[in-house]
């Protein structure tokens, strides 16, 4: 039986293996569909970092379009951390201020808003940006999400959450970690606290109520080792910190759901049958 002492053992990669994998996936994603690269959204945190890092090793930093997409409230930090992610891995940075709509919004029609609706509307609109991009650039959007955050329903549908390809969606929050330092991301980006960076003060963290090493070790026991939640506690986890990730997971479950289609013939989209891929 797998005890809690031995599970964050149990999430260690190959880092050299994996890199190989994630740059393989980069590289057919872009090359069956034509497209001519990808873009990507960097925000200064670490996954956006090892997504365009992998991007660049699997398609040349030319072909990976980079786009910092501050709102007014921004921390400075974040500009400074993408642009030296950017300079370490020979990726051009554009800059497009998202102050300017979202504002125009909030203002004019919804002024009482809270800080959740408004952060949520800044994620949407930052993706918004990117996939405009992409068409312009003939490229495939990257999508920055760890396995955690998509687990935990810790994303904004239809905006962090949305990409043409994701090559993080199957790595850990402690697996991004290790594999950004193989890669060189920048230290100060690797072990800064973790933030959506929506509002001031936010870290993800906080949010969650759990840590990400815990949460991470919990849900590789539920969702990996297919485990019971009573099981993950025997374990040594704490009862009230396991049904916090349960909540979690299961109340945003429908965040990693492709559209909801009533069924009406025996061949519906996204419930039957598939074309194949290739």
């Amino acid at each position: 039986m797998i005890h809690r002492e031995s599970v964050a053992a149990r999430l260690a990669l190959h880092p050299e293996l994996a890199t190989a994998a994630l740059q393989d996936f980069i590289r057919d994603a872009v090359e069956t569909v034509g497209a001519r690269g990808v873009v990507v959204g960097l925000s200064g945190g670490v996954d956006s970092a090892l997504a365009a890092a992998l991007a660049a090793r699997a398609l040349g930093p030319e072909r990976v379009h980079a786009f910092f997409l501050p709102f007014r409230e921004t921390d400075p930090r974040s500009r400074q951390d993408a642009r030296a992610v950017a300079a370490a891995f020979g990726l051009a940075l554009a800059e497009i201020d998202i102050t300017a709509q979202i504002d125009a919004y909030f203002e004019r029609v919804e002024p009482a808003a809270d800080a959740t609706r408004r952060g949520n509307k800044m994620a949407r609109e930052r993706m918004s940006i990117l996939f405009d991009q992409s068409k312009k650039l003939g490229c495939l959007v990257l999508g920055t999400s760890n396995k955690t955050e998509i687990l935990l329903g810790y994303s904004t549908l239809f905006g962090d959450n949305a990409s043409s390809l994701n090559p993080l969606g199957d790595l850990y929050k402690q697996q991004v970690w290790g594999l950004a330092r193989h890669l060189g991301v920048p230290e100060a980006v690797v072990t800064k606290a973790a933030s959506a960076d929506l509002f001031p003060g936010q870290t993800d963290e906080a949010d969650l109520g759990v840590d990400y090493p815990t949460a991470d070790e919990v849900l590789f026991l539920l969702f990996d080792q297919g485990l019971l939640p009573d099981e993950v506690v025997a374990r040594g986890y704490a009862a009230e910190v396991v049904d916090r990730i349960v909540h979690l997971e299961k109340t945003n479950r429908f965040k990693r759901r492709m559209m909801l289609i009533a069924r009406l013939s025996g061949s519906a989209v996204n419930l039957d049958r598939e074309i194949p891929r290739d």
